[in-house]
């Protein structure tokens, strides 16, 4: 497993290390290695207290329309259609202002 971690200097001579949720941990030292390594161990402690990382699995349901979706993609009477509504849209929209 790999846990983004975020190192920065904070002064001259300290390093902080710290990771982000669930695992929110945040340790300090000298050297950037040296906060790495600390960190490693507050990780390993909480693991070996029986802290442990899991995937969990997100059930999705497919759109009951699902399977037919694109099914008149390739249909020669698609184009036509359209521009039937096309045209329609014209002659309805030009209208609506004329009463």
């Amino acid at each position: 497993m790999v846990i983004p971690v975020l190192v920065e200097p904070i002064s001259a001579n300290q390093f902080r290390a710290a990771t982000g949720e669930p695992l929110r941990l945040e340790a300090e030292g000298p050297t950037r290695d040296e906060a790495i390594e600390k960190l490693r161990r507050l990780i390993d402690s909480r693991i070996a207290a029986g802290a442990e990382f899991i995937d969990i699995p997100v059930r999705t349901e497919a759109h009951p329309l699902g399977p037919f979706a694109g099914i008149l993609r390739n249909d020669p009477l698609v184009a036509p259609w359209m521009e039937a509504m096309a045209e329609y849209r014209e002659q309805t929209d030009g209208n609506s202002g004329a009463s």
